[in-house]
């Protein structure tokens, strides 16, 4: 019996690899199958996770060869992420969601941080310097506009005070 499987594509544009097999794939797309839910007959549901069957290109030496690979969905999501970004890491990638995200950069704002300052937190690498420049914040003075902005959004969705 068949299971309901969902059926796309995954593109990469450079060569990449997946946790748990030694071969370095190809750019290009790739067919790939994701089970839906867990089978029937599986003993233990709660336990099954998510898998992608990944078609894979067939390699030059033998052409008429299909292969396929499981990976977890984690782990193509995580290669997936790095192609996008030409091959930065993960964390780097969710760095850079943040840092475009509005709410984070008002609360940058107002404590006085810029993305610079968390870019080197993030990265690891601090000189004394750098170190120095992360811990003592860089405030700015401020304008009434600028202070009702914060307080405005500090209260949004509070209700509003009774008299």
């Amino acid at each position: 019996m068949e299971y309901p499987k969902l059926k796309s594509v995954a593109v990469f544009s450079r060569p990449f690899t997946v946790p748990g097999f030694d071969e370095m794939l190809p750019a290009g797309t790739y067919d790939i199958e994701t089970e839906l839910s867990a089978p029937p007959d599986d003993r233990n549901p709660d336990a099954w996770k998510a898998s992608v069957l990944i078609n894979l290109h067939p390699r030059t030496s033998q052409p008429g060869l299909s292969r396929t690979l499981t990976v977890s969905l984690a782990d193509l999501d995580a290669a997936r992420a790095k192609d996008e970004l030409t091959g930065k890491e993960l964390t780097e990638f969710f760095l850079e969601e943040m840092l475009a995200d509005p709410m984070v950069q008002l609360v940058m704002r107002a404590d006085g941080v810029s993305a610079m300052q968390l870019r080197q937190i993030y990265s690891g690498k601090r000189s004394s310097e750098a170190a120095r420049e992360v811990t003592t914040p860089i405030r700015e003075a401020r304008t009434p506009q600028d202070k009702s902005s914060i307080q405005a959004a500090e209260n949004e969705g509070m209700p509003p005070r009774s008299n």
